[in-house]
Parts: C-alpha cells; sequence; structure tokens
C-alpha cells in the first residue's frame, strides 16, 4: 500500500462500459489513478494481490466469484485496501452482506462523477462512506428486523456512546459530532474508538449497520 502520492485504484467490474467510464473519471484527477482493472471477482482478487492498491471500486453480481466474497478475501490479505461497493437499489440485500463483509461503504453504479471522486477520497482517507445521500438511502432500505445479538452489544454502550452512534449514523464527522455535543474533537475520537471496540466492527459503517439491527437508529431518521 502506497503511503504517498496518487490513491492507487483497482477496479473490479464486469461490466467494461462502466468500468471504462470510472476509469476516465478517476483517471483525470492528479490525486488518484486506476493501476487495475478486473472483470470478475477472482481476477480482481488476483490483481489485488499482485498492485497492492490503495482502494478497491468491487462489483457486487459478477461471474467466476461474487463481489461479496471477493471482499471478504481481500479484507483478509496483509494490510488489506479499502473495498468501495457497487450497488443498485435492486440488489440491496447484496450491498448489506458486502458491508458485513468489511466493505466500507456503497456507490449506486449510475452516481455522478463528483460523488465516485468524493467516495473514493472518503474511504481512502480511513472514514466510512456514510455522509452520501445514497448511502443512507440504502441504509433506510436495508434495515432488517431487530437482532437480539445487535441489541445486546448495543446495550454494553453508554448513554453518551449512544448519542455518538446516532450522530455517526446521521453522517456526521467527529468534529460535527464534536460541535453538536459540544466537546473536543479528540473526546469524539475516543468515544467513536470506544463505540467500535464494545460493538466488535471494523469502522464505522459497520456501526450503523448494527445500530440499525439494534433498533437504536430506525429507518427515516435525521
Amino acid at each position: 500500500m502506497t503511503g504517498a502520492g496518487p490513491v492507487r485504484v483497482v477496479l473490479v467490474e464486469d461490466q467494461e462500459l462502466v468500468r471504462a467510464g470510472f476509469r476516465m473519471v478517476l483517471d483525470s484527477q492528479p490525486d488518484l489513478t486506476v493501476v487495475g482493472e478486473a472483470g470478475d471477482g477472482l481476477t480482481g482478487l488476483a490483481a489485488v494481490r499482485r498492485l497492492r492498491p490503495d482502494v478497491v471500486v468491487m462489483d457486487v453480481r459478477m461471474p467466476v466469484l461474487d463481489g461479496i466474497e471477493a471482499t471478504r478475501r481481500v479484507l483478509a490479505l496483509p494490510e488489506p485496501p479499502k473495498v468501495l461497493v457497487l450497488t443498485t437499489f435492486d440488489v440491496d440485500e447484496h450491498a448489506l452482506a458486502a458491508v458485513r463483509a468489511g466493505a466500507s461503504g456503497f456507490l449506486l453504479k449510475d452516481a455522478a462523477p463528483a460523488e465516485l471522486l468524493a467516495a473514493v477520497r472518503t474511504v481512502h482517507a480511513g472514514d466510512a462512506v456514510l455522509a452520501a445521500s445514497t448511502t443512507r438511502r440504502l441504509l433506510d432500505r436495508l434495515a432488517p428486523g431487530l437482532d437480539p445479538d445487535a441489541e445486546r452489544l448495543a446495550a454494553t454502550l453508554t448513554g453518551r456512546e449512544r448519542e455518538v452512534l446516532v450522530a455517526m449514523a446521521r453522517g456526521r464527522s467527529n468534529a460535527e459530532i464534536a460541535r453538536h455535543l459540544v466537546v473536543a474533537e479528540g473526546t469524539v475520537k475516543t468515544h467513536v474508538g470506544n463505540v467500535l471496540a464494545k460493538l466488535r466492527v471494523r469502522d464505522r459503517v459497520q456501526a450503523v449497520v448494527l445500530a440499525y439491527e439494534a433498533g437504536v437508529v430506525r429507518p427515516g431518521d435525521r
């Protein structure tokens, strides 16, 4: 994984025209570069092993190996890249499965170029794609019934940690949460770390999915 220079991206998408469009958008930016492409999950996994990108843009429905299993395998690699999942509203359950597999967020295939660029930069920066309106709409549609295991984990949070989790689910950054709660940003970072540890999740996206499953956040909440 590179620490300097442009963000290195691998595109894993079976529709060649979609891939070409994404490559054109990403390569137009000085801070982003597409270093590899693949038309199925297995070839994509090989490309990730060989090229060691910073971010993988991963389709869900692909031949040979689907994007859910490919995401699991990519994230099991040493020093794995971030994974941004491509989806459409008619495969919501697959997008959720990919997030549970460790993806840092999802993006609609017909997203505007600015949304693609923002999403890639956001996941590379170590955050989850939560603020994007497409992700919020998907989470609202994806929200399943209450999960007893999720409820038990959520019950371990303090009142303040629960407030932070709700703010995360609303797409607020640490700085925005700090202003909302009138605390230092460093305090919010500590709370976020505690939330992730108590919920036993990898990142903010998985924490928010669990918040929906536990009923801490409900569809339509803002």
